[in-house]
């Protein structure tokens, strides 16, 4: 049987994303080879400097914002937030730290190929260095847009830094980038992290309890054997 397909749309600043991670786990955990979890990113972050001024420029700025983010973070024990978050490192973008993914991900595509399907979703390159981005500017309060950062994660994943510019000069990378921020708009994303199954059907987003994601998948695992079994 064809594994079911979720689309997996997030903001890699995004603090209700960084503790979906968990959910991630369990899912891949829990069915394996039953889906395939296809990383999209969605641009809840294309500036912040001036989110935060719109939206928290009466509640504090970054400082206020800074305090929010800890205060979401209480609600989750398996996730650590650096103190100082939005304090000392403040990203102007996250369309940087999604360009740099999309380039490990081109990468990767060239180095597997069709194999690339086969290999475990949370042992990929590029969901290794998604989720060391996000430990770069949650736990460790680095500027995540910088590229030295992103330097340093390549280093950390293996990654030769000189194929990551190759794929961002050649655009490749961009291209990569535009089409899921497009499909965030086709889709009609709304924020992060949100899941997409059944062809668009079925949406979850924001701070989904793992049971719910866990219920819609057995469901569709369920309707997916019977379309099979009755197919002409």
């Amino acid at each position: 049987m064809s594994p079911i397909r979720i689309s997996y749309y997030s903001d890699v600043l995004c603090i209700w994303a960084y503790a979906s991670q968990r959910r991630l786990e369990q899912l891949v955990a829990s069915f394996g080879d039953q889906i395939s979890i296809e990383t999209r990113y969605c641009s809840v972050f294309p500036d912040v400097w001036g989110k935060i001024e719109d939206k928290w420029g009466k509640r504090g700025g970054f400082e206020g914002f800074g305090r929010h983010s800890l205060e979401v973070a209480q609600k989750f024990e398996h996730i650590k937030v650096n103190e100082r978050i939005w304090l000392d490192a403040r990203p102007r973008t996250s369309a940087s730290p999604h360009l740099f993914l999309k380039a490990i991900e081109a990468i990767e595509a060239d180095q597997l190929g069709p194999e690339l399907e086969k290999q475990p979703y949370l042992e990929r390159l590029s969901s290794r260095a998604a989720w060391a981005m996000r430990l770069k500017f949650f736990a460790q309060g680095k500027d995540i847009a910088n590229w030295q950062v992103h330097s340093e994660i390549a280093a950390e994943i293996g990654v030769d830094y000189d194929l990551v510019e190759e794929k961002i000069r050649s655009s490749e990378a961009l291209a990569l980038l535009a089409i899921d921020y497009d499909l965030s708009r086709k889709n009609n994303v709304e924020g992060s992290p949100t899941f997409i199954m059944n062809e668009g059907r079925q949406k979850l987003f924001g701070n989904v309890g793992y049971r719910l994601l866990e219920a819609n998948v057995k469901e569709l695992l369920r309707n997916h054997s019977r379309e099979e079994a009755s197919w002409c």
